[in-house]
């Protein structure tokens, strides 16, 4: 799937492993952050997240977000350092149960967050989650009709006539994170290939995933932690939903 995908997103993290010079972003010249909606905690706390990475779209209908990330203390959740910008799908945000395959809007709710992967052996910084570097084989199935349909598989293993290449011949897919949307169960239709990826030089919204700097990116990868239950939560802004 391409930079067009995707709206609130939610990611857990871990801030005792900020590599060296990954400190605290420059503002963003955002609006003070809106409280957690009780909704988006109970969610979290009812799958033993610890992390997460808020992903807020300030109107369902544009392309642009923000994204939070987030941690579980002891007086509840909180946002763990500055926001960042980030784009969703070219459609805006699909309300949750209504994305569809080929529509170019982000799907909406709570998922898990998926493998990191990438076009280098390894990423820049130290990470301790899950990552695979993609070769030229590896391919992110978006044929409805495919028996394999939203899987990551290799071009000698499928049938599929639709597919996501996932080493693409830009940067937008050098570093990234699978959202685990219509992942299990596998719905007919429901659309394929949700990552976190990196955004193009214009900042254009994507085919529904959540993409945003390289910066913020790695920022991210060396905070991850696979003990934390990490989520992603896509929603609109909890002022103006």
């Amino acid at each position: 799937m391409l930079v067009l995908r995707s709206p609130l997103v939610i990611l857990c993290l871990t801030l005792s492993a900020l590599p060296a010079g990954a400190g605290e972003p420059p503002s963003t010249g955002l609006a003070p952050l809106p409280t957690v909606p009780a909704s988006l905690a109970a969610a979290l706390d009812a799958v033993g997240a610890r992390q997460c990475l808020w992903v807020i779209v300030d109107d369902p209908a544009s392309i642009n977000a923000h994204v939070v990330p987030l941690e579980k203390r002891d007086d509840g959740w909180t946002p763990a350092r500055s926001a960042f910008p980030a784009v969703i799908g070219r459609k805006g945000l699909a309300p949750a149960g209504e994305k569809r395959e080929g529509d170019g809007r982000s799907p909406a709710g709570v998922f898990p967050l998926g493998l990191a992967f990438g076009y280098a052996s390894a990423p820049e910084v130290a990470v301790r989650w899950p990552y695979r570097a993609m070769t030229a084989d590896d391919i992110w199935v978006d044929d409805p009709e495919a028996p394999d349909y939203n899987t990551l598989t290799t071009r000698g293993k499928t049938s599929a006539t639709s597919f996501e290449d996932m080493r693409r011949r830009d940067d937008l897919y050098k570093l990234g994170l699978v959202v685990e949307y219509n992942t299990n169960p596998v719905v007919k239709g429901h659309g394929s290939a949700i990552f976190l990826h990196l955004w193009d030089a214009n900042r254009t919204g994507t085919a529904g995933c959540i993409a945003f700097a390289e910066a913020d990116m790695l920022g991210l990868l060396a905070w991850l932690d696979p003990a934390a239950r990490t989520q992603v939560a896509i929603m609109p802004h909890p002022d103006r939903s």
